[in-house]
């Protein structure tokens, strides 16, 4: 509730709408304690769940009643519920504090905070619901809120076209989603977790009505759905790249922690009944591979910063979802976390380096940068390390976890997705790198910008430095949260790797089935421990793929910069299919924009206009008044209109009784 309280006081006091009684000082106070309070009760939380066993599920109130079907609020604290509070929180905190530099020029400042705190407590509700009905809410604030946030600068229009996309994409896969939830209501007649895991066992063995499908695989399928617009999966991936039209702080918070993530935390969450359907688990390893490769071929071509992290982003689901495809859903929950802090890290580091750059976001006019930055060059150091997976790093015992459940999986499209997750190791390395070393090193190329401001501040001045000016390192409200996020980043995953995947960690929150998919028990076997891990890490493929990454993109863009530029040429087909993002944004303008469109004139001229107001309302009284104008005739109120009527119809009856009596 502290985020809440926050949000709400910031939003009616800080605002135009409540009168502006309350300062830019006091707004920010007022947020960041609201969430330094919800993280420092997630980490009590998180200490009574690991020490103490301490588990709570409970229905708080009851809404009401339908048909025996109880619409309820209620809670789940569990492993997996309080890991969730403690990264968001912490996430969220270092976001407050982090935005107070970031936007100190922005006249929305309140309205920002207000935004951030509002979207943590629609995280938080979301992860610690104990039904689907309140998950479902908490699914939609999210969306709504990120909403907001995208399209903060809403008088830029790139930004109102990148938050409409957003909304209208997830309500794609929420469709879905509230169809999954609706069928297990159907047939399982509750909304609760507890009770509809207890039941599903039942429901594996009914099919879908009118077909031959298990009726559980078709619920699974329909959740999935919602969690690839959510947590934007191919093809509702579409929507991501185009959401950093919003402010960085809101990029790192939506990409990192919050709203991508609520997709993979459902699947986990729901795992008692993905774990009795095969084929939902196959369409899910496959398309977090496609995810996971093909996203990350994108990040190769990018030259806006926050883009090329933005890929990672995506690529990263990929690697996630392909763990909940192999039935490893405590790996891609712990993906999930070590994810968390260096892609924030990465995030809000790149925000750093935009403000020292004064607001240029082109990699292409930087380079040099580590000298004037020592701060943001070593912690976005730290944090590329993690992300392509090097030993000992955070992001080296989940994503080397991730691989090891897909080799080991036996699931339809494991042999695609380890490739594909193998591939992606080498293209992320590169693509990281290449912007690590465009961005920090080599020649000083800031000076040389043909487009010095570009409009991340929507228009602000850039701190006072003109375009020519030296990079200078961000004020500590900036690096300090860049500090925090590194620690994490770098040992997180050594000291919960064990606990979490080999652990107890997940009691009672992730089940499997370990007879029937057998990857966790055969990595348990192979584990020794995370020193051992990383040790043999260093002998293995992923480790010499990302290596290689590293390598050549220093040779490419350090040693011989002319290659890139001449592998563009030869290859002139694939950059422009890399660089209209295979086409699907062409596809869903022209394709299914206007398909909608064409069908809904259809409906609406053949089927509103021509049947419901022509045929039927118009078709009605205009006939009514035909026959009125026909009986009008009759009623003349001349008397021997009227004898003639009775001389014609007593003609017409001795007619018929004589032709029909013969």
């Amino acid at each position: 509730m502290a985020p809440l309280v926050g949000a709400v006081l910031a939003g009616l006091f800080g605002t135009k709408f409540g009168g502006n009684h309350i300062g830019r000082k006091i707004t920010h106070s007022l947020t960041i304690l609201g969430v330094l309070v919800a993280f420092i009760i997630s980490a009590m939380t998180l200490k009574s769940v690991v020490v103490d066993g301490a588990r709570f599920n409970a229905t708080l109130y009851e809404w009401m009643v339908v048909g025996g079907l109880k619409m309820e609020v209620g809670f789940l604290v569990d492993g997996l519920t309080a890991m969730m509070m403690c990264v968001v929180t912490f996430v969220s905190l270092m976001v407050h504090i982090y935005t107070i530099g970031y936007m100190e020029e922005d006249e929305g400042y309140n309205r920002f905070f207000s935004y951030i705190s509002l979207f943590t407590f629609s995280m938080l509700m979301l992860v610690m619901s104990n039904n689907m009905l309140q998950l479902f809410f908490g699914w939609e604030a999210v969306g709504l809120v990120s909403y907001l946030l995208i399209g903060f600068w809403y008088n830029k229009p790139t930004a109102i076209f990148a938050n409409m996309k957003a909304f209208l994409v997830n309500r794609v896969g929420d469709f879905g989603f509230i169809l999954g939830i609706g069928l297990i209501a159907a047939y399982a007649n509750t909304l609760n977790y507890g009770e509809a895991f207890a039941k599903a066992d039942e429901l594996a063995k009914l099919s879908f009505p009118g077909t031959e499908w298990m009726l559980v695989t078709v619920i699974c399928i329909c959740l999935f759905i919602g969690a690839m617009g959510k947590s934007a999966q191919f093809p509702l991936h579409v929507w991501l790249p185009d959401s950093m039209e919003g402010p960085t702080p809101i990029s790192a918070l939506i990409h990192a922690a919050t709203m991508v993530t609520a997709g993979i935390f459902m699947v986990a969450r729901m795992s008692p009944l993905f774990e009795l359907s095969d084929t939902a688990l196959s369409f899910i390893l496959v398309i977090g591979s496609i995810t996971a490769l093909f996203m990350g071929f994108l990040g190769i071509i990018q030259n806006d910063i926050k883009r090329v992290v933005a890929y990672s982003t995506l690529s990263q689901l990929g690697y996630m979802t392909v763990a909940l495809g192999a039935s490893a859903y405590s790996v891609a929950v712990f993906h999930l976390m070590t994810h968390a802090f260096f892609k924030a890290l990465l995030f809000l580091g790149a925000g750093s380096v935009i403000i020292g750059m004064h607001h240029n976001q082109d990699i292409r006019w930087m380079g040099g940068v580590r000298k004037y930055m020592p701060i943001t060059w070593i912690t976005s150091l730290l944090g590329s390390l993690a992300l392509i997976g090097t030993p000992l790093f955070s992001g080296f015992y989940s994503k080397d976890s991730i691989i090891e459940a897909v080799h080991e999986s036996h699931l339809w499209g494991a042999g695609f997705a380890n490739f594909a997750v193998l591939a992606g190791v080498f293209v992320t390395a590169f693509y990281s790198f290449r912007m690590y070393f465009l961005v920090f090193h080599g020649k000083e190329r800031y000076d040389q910008n043909p487009d010095a401001h570009h409009d991340d501040h929507h228009g602000h001045d850039d701190h006072g430095h003109g375009h020519d000016a030296k990079p200078h390192e961000s004020p500590w409200v900036v690096w300090l949260p860049l500090v925090l996020l590194a620690i994490p980043s770098v040992v997180i995953g050594y000291f919960t790797i064990q606990p979490m995947l080999y652990g107890d960690f997940f009691k009672d929150a992730i089940f499997f089935n370990l007879d029937k998919h057998h990857a966790m028990r055969e990595m348990a076997e192979a584990f020794h421990g995370p020193w051992a891990m990383a040790v043999h890490g260093l002998t293995t493929m992923p480790f010499w793929l990302a290596l290689a990454g590293v390598v050549l993109s220093y040779y490419m863009y350090m040693v011989n910069p002319a290659l890139p530029a001449a592998i563009k040429r030869a290859f002139g087909p694939v950059y422009r299919l890399l660089e209209n993002k295979y086409y699907l944004d062409w596809i869903n303008e022209n394709i299914v924009a206007r398909g909608a469109r064409a069908l809904g004139t259809a409906f609406w001229k053949g089927g509103d206009q021509a049947v419901i107001d022509g045929a039927i309302v118009n078709g009605s009284w205009k006939a009514i008044g035909r026959l009125a104008g026909v009986v009008r005739w009759f009623q003349s109120g001349y008397i021997y209109h009227y004898a003639f009527a009775m001389l014609l119809g007593i003609f017409v009856l001795m007619t018929y009784f004589v032709w029909f009596n013969k």
